[in-house]
């Protein structure tokens, strides 16, 4: 007989290679007679060194799933002990660490249980405990899942903060080769699905003030990167189009660690890309805040990014000829496309340069990174004193400034890798012993 905290043990291990988890992005104050609250980018505060979230209690619902996807450690071909949580379990123990300060929110995933259905009403049974018999107002993300009904999935929104549907493998070619039980359609209907309901609830709430809001925080999405030969072109094009399409919040990046032998995926003992990882993260937030486009970034001729240098920079250097920019003259929009220049920086250039001119020591002041910035700009009209500008210069400037990641690679952090919380502290929060 498996008791709870041996679950506990099995089924958070298994969801901490789903990283479309974040901060909340929504706020919700506590209510009389209800027991917690969200606060914008105020849930998961903490992260691993390799960025994945560990400040909400991540688990599976359960690791028996009826797909093979040939990456998944919980895919059915797997020999590994399978457990889950009943839906009462599950309730009980977020609610009670949430009492104990052991956690802030919850982050719902799973395996596929008989079938996409029953899975979600699972899922949404645990969460109806929560919310509607112990009153929890605090932070929920839960992942959906392919293929289930649409009125499930209006329900399990009904009840969560964010919602995640995984693309996973960014090409119907990968997801038939890897995942065969899964579909693109599958999909992409319900993340549709979930956008159309977020922008009525959008509207309903003007016109009716009491109506329960669906995925307040909106939904995100998940991309393995190295698991198939995709590239990072298609990879960056695919995360445009799902930002402009379907309104996504965020769309996540996992460096894909090996935990299986199999001959169409990289040996066991491959490190995971977490440098290319890092690029795309780099690459979307240009998409996001700087107004660049997918194909401004990479093409067919330049299918990935250059590890050496950020894509900023790497961009920068490839389009020299728009360089360098008079900062007291530059457009906003031209600002943002200067390494070492962000929108805060910006804004400040154009709030300052209203009044007088710039040089560079107010760039300085201003929170400037010069020291990338040096090579594309000039202040009424002058280069930094002393400066020669060169091509090469300038890369083996860049490059020399770049952090890289550190080497070997971190691992992935739990809340269960060291003696945080013991089976004496489950036994105790089931018990109410707190």
């Amino acid at each position: 007989m498996i008791d709870i905290y041996d679950k506990l043990t099995i089924l958070s291990d298994s969801a901490k290679y789903d990283v479309a988890c974040t901060s909340s992005g929504v706020d919700r104050n506590g209510k009389l007679g209800s027991i917690g609250s969200a606060v914008k980018a105020g849930i998961c505060h903490s992260f691993s060194a390799d960025g994945r979230c560990i400040s909400l209690l991540k688990v599976l619902m359960t690791n028996v799933c009826i797909y093979d996807c040939k990456y998944c450690v919980n895919r059915v071909s797997n020999d590994t002990l399978r457990v889950g949580f009943t839906p009462s379990e599950l309730a009980e123990l977020t609610i009670n660490f949430y009492r104990r300060n052991y956690i802030e929110g919850l982050f719902l995933s799973s395996g596929v249980i008989k079938s996409p259905n029953n899975t979600i009403e699972q899922m949404i049974e645990a969460l109806e405990l929560l919310r509607n018999v112990y009153h929890f107002g605090g932070y929920i993300h839960v992942k959906a899942i392919p293929g289930a009904d649409s009125d499930l999935i209006t329900r399990l929104g009904l009840l969560a903060d964010r919602m995640s549907i995984n693309i996973e493998l960014p090409s119907q070619e990968s997801l038939k080769l890897l995942a065969p039980n899964k579909t693109k359609e599958s999909i992409l209907r319900p993340m549709g699905l979930i956008s159309t309901k977020i922008q009525e609830s959008s509207t309903d709430l003007v016109k009716f003030r009491h109506a329960s809001k669906f995925v307040p925080a909106g939904q995100s999405t998940q991309l393995i990167v190295g698991a198939t030969p995709d590239t990072d072109h298609k990879i960056i094009t695919l995360t445009e189009g799902l930002y402009k399409k379907y309104h996504l919040k965020r769309v996540f990046f996992s460096a894909y660690m090996p935990v299986a032998e199999h001959s169409l995926l990289p040996s066991v003992d491959t490190k995971p890309p977490l440098m290319r990882e890092h690029r795309l993260y780099q690459a979307d937030w240009l998409l996001r805040f700087y107004g660049f486009e997918a194909k401004e970034l990479l093409d067919e001729q330049h299918p990935n990014f250059n590890l050496q240098v950020d894509p900023k920079c790497n961009w920068a250097l490839n389009h020299l000829e728009q360089f360098p920019l008079e900062i007291n003259k530059a457009p906003y929009e031209m600002l943002l496309r200067v390494p070492g220049i962000g929108v805060t920086g910006a804004r400040r250039i154009l709030t300052a340069r209203r009044s007088s001119s710039i040089d560079f020591s107010g760039l300085k002041k201003m929170g400037i990174v010069l020291k990338r910035a040096q090579y594309f700009i000039t202040c009424k009209g002058k280069i930094l004193d002393g400066l020669k500008i060169t091509s090469d210069g300038a890369i083996r400037a860049l490059m020399a400034n770049q952090n890289l990641l550190p080497s070997p690679y971190p691992e992935q952090l739990s809340l269960f890798n060291e003696p945080f919380i013991t089976r004496e502290d489950v036994q105790q929060c089931l018990t109410g012993q707190i």
